[in-house]
């Protein structure tokens, strides 16, 4: 009897293992079928100070919306039932060597497909060696990159700062970034600019320093633009028709003044008639001195395979800095044409480029040609 007993108990036991095995098994494959992986990857603003989840609930909605199966990867985990997937690497009160001490790991746990990356606002609030905070960032994307070269990663210029003096820094911060991503990007690697900081203005602020909860629906309508512009970032494949918008304006690449406009762009978009297959908008956000342009190409009803806007300045006026966007000539009657990712555009879709000059963008108005 205790033979049988013992018998018994040792195929129960190994009938137990057994059916963990599969559990297990089953279970990684559930997770990796589960969808592009995505690490959110940041400080407390990643992670949803003010409102749990933060921007990352928005962008769970609008990635369901938009018919993709993404899996949100990371160490940490927090939001509302609405955020369906709520992992995340957003670290409260972190600075970017921190997050840099730990990337390597996280990277091999977690393989992410795609990185969106907002990170420097402890750096600035912390007062953390400032004049190096950029080249911190620069050594932060080459660790990833250079652990996972085939992740696309997405870096996005911080949000204001309630405080003129802090909001100082954060430009001056943030005026370091395009050259950062488009030295990489010459260099063949992906990695792609968000204009986090032109998407949002302090009212979208609940303390001075973490948005509220109209501004991370703000945060996650730019960074789902920026993604769905990328091919691949949100797919195994090519990006799903219809193309949408491209990622967002960068903010200026020398340093503005102290005291930077705020509620927005300071001239409101002009729209000319369409052109041949689509139509350009425009609108600038100016200081004493320089502005930067943001403009809009939307397709007309056959949509584009490739694009050509161009436009007359105002005397005086000069480029200094393109991005999204090929530039022929400085001053005076410029043109600009689409890059790799951005020249096709569904019926009815949009894509942005941006620039930056020196004198008054006051009064430019846009045309389109479609190709």
């Amino acid at each position: 009897m205790t033979s049988r007993i013992r018998q018994c108990a040792g195929v129960l036991l190994t009938a137990l293992l057994v059916t963990v095995a599969i559990l297990t098994h089953t279970s990684t494959r559930v997770e990796a079928a589960a969808g592009v992986r995505v690490m959110p990857l940041g400080d407390s603003i990643t992670d949803g100070f003010n409102v749990p989840g933060g921007y990352r609930i928005d962008l769970w909605q609008k990635v369901v919306a938009g018919g993709y199966t993404v899996d949100f990867v990371g160490s940490l985990a927090n939001g509302p039932a609405s955020l369906g997937d709520r992992n995340h690497e957003g670290h409260s009160g972190w600075r970017i060597d921190q997050l840099d001490a730990n990337i390597v790991g996280w990277l091999r746990t977690y393989t992410p497909r795609t990185i969106l990356l907002h990170i420097g606002t402890n750096d600035i609030n912390q007062n953390r060696d400032l004049p190096n905070a950029p080249n911190r960032l620069a050594a932060l994307i080459d660790r990833i990159i250079t652990t996972a070269p085939d992740t696309k990663v997405f870096v996005a210029t911080i949000v204001p700062a309630g405080s003129a003096n802090t909001n100082a820094q954060v430009r001056s911060f943030n005026a370091a970034i395009p050259q950062i991503v488009q030295t990489r990007a010459n260099a063949g690697r992906p990695v792609y600019l968000v204009d986090m900081y032109n998407a949002l203005t302090t009212a979208d602020l609940a303390d001075g320093v973490h948005p509220n909860a109209t501004g991370y629906s703000k945060m996650a309508t730019t960074w789902y633009n920026a993604l769905r512009a990328v091919p691949g970032s949100l797919t195994e494949g090519s990006t799903p028709t219809p193309t949408a918008t491209a990622p967002t304006t960068a903010p200026p690449t020398t340093a503005p003044p102290t005291s930077p406009p705020t509620g927005g762009p300071t001239t409101p978009p002009t729209t000319p008639p369409a052109g041949v297959g689509c139509s350009a908008s425009a609108s600038l956000n100016s200081w004493n001195g320089g502005f930067v342009a943001t403009v809009r190409v939307t397709a007309g009803s056959s949509g584009t395979n490739g694009w050509t806007v161009g436009m007359t300045l105002p005397s005086g006026a000069t480029i200094t800095n393109v991005w999204n966007s090929q530039r022929s000539g400085n001053s005076g009657a410029v043109q600009f044409t689409n890059v790799s990712y951005n020249g096709r555009i569904a019926s009815g879709q949009s894509t942005e480029f941006g620039f930056q000059g020196t004198g008054s963008g006051a009064g430019t108005t846009p045309t389109c040609t479609a190709s």
